[in-house]
């Protein structure tokens, strides 16, 4: 597997941080990959891998103001922003949507990428939505002050409080994340205010608008983001959800990452075929 790594600049100029994986020989599919809250796309290396050794090229960024990518740290002026950098970064022609083509979202990422398929956007032919905070549930004292911190002090850093074991099951994956100098464990009032309060006043209505084969996969035992908030998509036509018992919020990294990955492919190859 090989990797190249660049810059693409956003529609306002702002720098992103990209990654491609390609296989040894000539790919039949293509992969875009949007990241979760925080991180960044180099934490997804062994999820390209699987997917390359089946034929992707896989393809992935660094979300503004994440990881390598320009822009004020987890802030965002608009949600906006976030679903035109998706845009942006698959018209660059960093994803080869001259194949059969798949975004794969975790998280946040799924959250945009809920975002992206619900609007009028070139579309992908599938998409896998990783944990999406569709429809979270934020405690009202959280919810306040968001929507007044993000108004008068939009970038005032904010401390997301949680432990590694929230992410998986295995030690060394939450060990490494807070040990990663490329991950940020605060957002902005404003980035809070944009995603969780007026992104999602409208996500149950875009969601209604997804026509492209979607599967949603959930971890039951998801404290950061509660499985109830991906629930909302199952009554989409074209969506099929599916909640693995006894697993977390990064299912990818959890000691069963091998057999979700592996039943993500398997109907990856049914949507596609």
């Amino acid at each position: 597997m090989d990797e190249t790594t660049g810059t693409l600049e956003a529609k306002d100029d702002l720098e992103l941080f990209t990654r491609v994986w390609t296989p040894d020989g000539e790919p039949n599919r293509g992969m875009l990959i949007v990241h979760g809250m925080g991180e960044h796309s180099g934490r997804y290396e062994h999820v390209a891998r699987f997917f390359v050794e089946r034929g992707y090229e896989v393809s992935t960024f660094d979300l503004r103001g994440h990881g390598r990518s320009g822009g004020p740290k987890v802030h965002v002026g608009s949600f906006d922003e976030y679903v035109d950098d998706l845009q942006g970064v698959i018209e660059s022609g960093l994803v080869r949507t001259d194949l059969p083509w798949v975004i794969y979202g975790h998280s946040l990422g799924g959250f945009i990428s809920a975002y992206y398929l619900g609007e009028d956007r070139p579309h992908p032919d599938a998409a896998i939505l990783s944990a999406p905070p569709i429809d979270p549930e934020i405690p009202t004292a959280l919810r306040t002050a968001i929507q007044v911190l993000g108004r008068v002090a939009p970038k005032v850093a904010l401390p997301n409080p949680f432990a590694g074991d929230q992410l998986s099951r295995d030690e060394a994956v939450g060990d490494a994340y807070f040990a990663d100098p490329l991950v940020h464990t605060k957002t902005t009032a404003g980035m809070a205010l944009q995603t969780y309060v007026f992104a999602q006043k409208r996500s149950l209505e875009v969601i209604r608008s997804i026509t492209t084969p979607t599967l949603v996969i959930h971890g039951a035992d998801d404290t950061l983001n509660l499985p109830s908030a991906s629930a909302p998509l199952a009554s989409v036509d074209s969506v099929e959800r599916k909640v693995y018992p006894g697993l977390r919020h990064e299912m990818h990294n959890e000691p069963e990452q091998a057999q979700v990955l592996s039943e993500v492919a398997a109907w990856l190859d049914s949507a596609l075929a």
